[in-house]
């Protein structure tokens, strides 16, 4: 099959896109398929940008150029400035004819309007196919706000919450220390747990430069899992604990930050019922093809969902493919039948 794996955009989670593109780029070449890595904000601008079908079997490594994943977060609006056309344009140039030419798009996006239905239902009014979920299920998930009300409206277990505006002045509504979460954002990036007043106000203020509303969250004290659900399967899950501090974007992202354990150590109960809540969550945002639900347990063993991710990392630290590795799925093989399942939508 002729591929386009789209990464980079404009989210702050640019970097972990491109780590995760080019390691899905390659493993989709190894598996004999004609695939090209592109920037979906920058585009491809070569000389040879004429002939955009022979792009797919040119002697080229696209991912060539792509570096390790820093602890800090990518500086937007010089990337903005430094697009060769200056457009403001989501789709860089020759995006939108390439995908056209692809049988399929792999959407190594993360973040922001790759991962909030935009690009989805831009790909579907382009009758493109692409990998993951569809554009209703990804702007619900993405949106912590909606996520809380209809996993509440199905009786999913989830910590108590409350929306708030960034000019809200009151104290914290479920003591400290709580989670404060943008409504919107991705790999734990606007996300504080303050322990005093001080360390509150501080960061409301942090995460307001994110939106104009925030989640404040019940802190649920207890121990972190993860687990991905394939074309409505549960697989195994995956214990998450940090070093230091919580699971942050530097501890998501850099070697060595975290102990993750595959398949978790808890009771054959406790991992069937998080399973299940997996799937229940996967089922009350409509969600298609696959999609990884985070967890945290209490310590009287109680499971809570804290969000659903329809684009989860591909990263060489990532969850799912360690999740694929428990069951005997290689990370390339995990990559074809990400493709697979998601080809299932078009049937």
């Amino acid at each position: 099959m002729k591929i386009v794996v789209l990464a980079g955009g404009t989210s702050t989670e640019r970097d972990v896109s491109f780590v995760s593109g080019s390691q899905v780029y390659r493993a989709l070449k190894k598996k004999g398929h004609d695939v090209i890595l592109i920037d979906v904000f920058y585009g491809y601008n070569g000389a040879d940008a004429a002939d955009l079908d022979a792009l797919f079997t040119v002697d080229r490594d696209w991912a060539a150029d792509i570096k390790a994943i820093t602890d800090a977060d990518p500086d937007l609006d010089e990337i903005k400035a430094q697009r060769p056309d200056k457009s403001d344009c989501y789709f860089g140039t020759h995006v939108i004819e390439l995908c056209q030419k692809a049988d399929i798009v792999f959407l190594a996006l993360h973040g922001g309007d790759g991962e909030n239905g935009k690009v989805q239902a831009a790909l579907d009014l382009f009758g493109i196919k692409y990998t993951g979920t569809g554009y209703l299920s990804s702007a619900l998930a993405m949106d912590k706000f909606y996520t809380k009300v209809l996993l509440e409206a199905k009786g999913l277990s989830t910590p108590a919450w409350t929306y708030v505006g960034c000019d809200d002045t009151s104290e914290p509504p479920f003591g400290l220390p709580c989670v404060i979460k943008t409504t919107a954002g991705g790999s734990s990036v606007g996300v504080y747990i303050p322990k005093t007043i001080e360390e509150y106000k501080a960061d409301m203020k942090a995460a307001c430069k994110y939106g104009n509303e925030v989640i404040i969250e019940q802190y649920i004290k207890g121990r972190e899992f993860t687990c991905a659900v394939i074309d409505g399967k549960p697989y195994p899950i995956v214990e998450i604990a940090p070093k230091s501090g919580f699971y942050d974007y530097k501890n998501k992202y850099q070697a060595g930050s975290t102990v993750e354990t595959c398949p978790a150590e808890i009771s054959g109960e406790a991992t069937a019922e998080i399973q299940r809540l997996a799937v229940d969550v996967y089922n009350a945002l409509s969600m298609e093809s696959y999609a990884r639900m985070d967890f945290m347990m209490d310590e009287n063993g109680k499971p809570y969902c804290l969000e659903a991710n329809t684009l989860p990392g591909m990263t060489p630290t990532s969850l799912v493919p360690q999740e694929a590795a428990a069951v005997g799925i290689n990370f390339e093989d995990l990559c074809q039948l990400l493709v697979d399942v998601s080809l299932k939508k078009y049937k």
